[in-house]
């Protein structure tokens, strides 16, 4: 019964740590019920281990992925993550804007002007609604 009852706790904490990180809600599948073994291993090991470990701050964190983002080009993964920590304000638009300044340096020219005008798209959009 306690292996369960931790399964459901794990399932729940990598639910909310999840929400947090991407900034919507997931449909709530039940441990075993979404097809494949994706979601679940996303779900109870990235989220419920990997990203609520207390080593690192959720912010700290997403820091690290919006270098990562930037650095392989995913700018859709990219524009939910800069979303998200602007709208949960881990991130200023300052911050942000700094951000731009920091990883085009290492990132290169093109991809710190994709990045400059999503941030910027994102702050506008944030600000005139």
């Amino acid at each position: 019964m306690s292996d369960s009852v931790d399964d459901l706790d794990r399932w729940a904490r990598g639910l909310e740590i999840m929400k947090r990180v991407n900034g919507w809600d997931h449909p709530g599948e039940a441990p075993g019920e979404a097809p494949g073994e994706f979601f679940g291993i996303t779900v109870e090991h990235l989220f419920a281990e990997i990203w609520a470990r207390d080593v690192l701050s959720v912010r700290d964190r997403r820091l690290l992925l919006l270098g990562l983002l930037v650095g392989e080009g995913l700018d859709d993964a990219l524009r939910v993550q800069l979303d998200t920590a602007l709208r949960t304000g881990e991130l200023t638009p300052t911050e942000l804007r700094e951000v731009v300044v920091f990883l085009t340096h290492y990132a290169g020219w093109p991809r710190g002007t994709r990045l400059n005008a999503q941030v910027e798209e994102l702050i506008e959009r944030s600000t005139s609604g």
